[in-house]
């Protein structure tokens, strides 16, 4: 590989449970979400990601401002969203948000742009939802111009044109670093290299080698247009222990009521131990010990030629000191191992 792998950890803020079993306040889940991403830096971990969600299972709707709080306590992690739901947003006032961040946190703001996998913020912000696909398509276009350029002039078919307009603040070195989320989708993989912009493949269930025609699709599409490939990364469930033993039995129960209560949504039958085990073997879920997730990381970057690796290590009502340890994990032992794995 190019470079070292770089490691990150995304949450949604999910809504743990207290010692007692019972929900915590989101605005408690929310303070937690901050002290887990200080642990993270103090560990070693390259990045943090919250995603935008606007449900009660979830605490973080607003992840920039979250994501402000952290940057006054931690040193040299990146911060960026885990997505930004492009769509049901405007564009310039997601450039501004992040390029303030990207200010108060010395350079280290990061945005990954997509379409979300949830649709509560359509109705919340008065979109239509029959309107999704061009929504995202002429968003991300506006969003395109503004970080290539100092001032813009752009016109679509969903608002207004610009014409020489100035965004403030400008990003005060280089450009923000903004990927593209994907879940499944081979034109979006082609919208990436169109817009000369990196890859971060959401991988939530199977075999993550499925994705491969996904990457070469997207090297190609550079081959295409004469550029060298923008990175690849992979965002992934997992849950790190000191034994595969005690990481999936830790992880199962709330790993299942989270899973479960999204299915009944989505019509999926619940999920069974055997689909679990199987994930968690053979498939996208990165749960066991430090050298079994690391083994299984490195696996998934190879095969990829990934950049950057995402462990997606809330899930549900699993307990903040459980999600403590796991990062401590993840930064001291995980990522260690699968450097030396890869050889970098």
């Amino acid at each position: 590989m190019a470079q070292p792998l770089e490691f990150g950890l995304d949450t949604f803020g999910d809504v743990t449970a207290g010692s007692d079993g019972s929900l915590l306040p989101h605005a408690q889940v929310i303070r937690q979400v901050i002290d887990e991403a200080v642990l993270a830096d103090q560990v070693g971990v390259d990045f943090i990601g919250l995603g935008e969600h606007h449900r009660a299972d979830f605490a973080v709707s607003a992840p920039e401002v979250v994501l402000a709080a952290i940057a006054g306590r931690t040193r040299r992690i990146h911060l960026g969203s885990a997505v930004t739901v492009l769509s049901s947003d405007d564009p310039i006032r997601v450039f501004q948000r992040f390029a303030t961040l990207d200010a108060a946190s010395n350079g280290r703001a990061e945005v990954i742009l997509g379409r979300g996998s949830f649709t509560e913020s359509f109705p919340l912000f008065g979109y239509d939802l029959a309107q999704y696909e061009a929504l995202f398509e002429e968003k991300l276009d506006l969003f395109a111009a503004l970080i290539n350029q100092s001032s813009v002039t752009w016109r679509g078919k969903l608002r207004p044109p610009l014409t020489n307009q100035q965004v403030f603040p400008p990003i005060e070195t280089g450009t923000l670093k903004t990927w593209i989320g994907v879940g499944g989708s081979p034109e979006s993989v082609v919208r990436a290299a169109q817009y000369n912009l990196p890859l971060m493949l959401a991988i939530i269930g199977g075999d993550p080698t499925r994705f491969k025609p996904f990457v070469d699709l997207y090297h190609r599409a550079f081959a295409q247009w004469g550029r060298p490939v923008q990175p690849i990364g992979v965002h992934s469930p997992g849950y790190v222990a000191d034994t595969d033993q005690q990481a999936r039995e830790e992880l199962w129960p709330d790993y299942k009521r989270m899973r479960d209560r999204i299915g009944a949504e989505r019509g999926w039958p619940p999920m069974g131990r055997g689909e679990f085990e199987q994930e968690a073997t053979r498939g996208s879920l990165y749960v066991g010990s430090p050298e079994t997730v690391a083994r299984k990381i490195a696996a998934t970057a190879k095969a990829l030629g990934l950049a950057r690796f995402h462990l997606k290590y809330s899930a549900g009502p699993l307990p903040h000191a459980k999600l403590m340890h796991s990062i401590e994990l993840y930064g001291t032992k995980v990522a260690p191992m699968v450097r030396d794995m890869l050889g970098g």
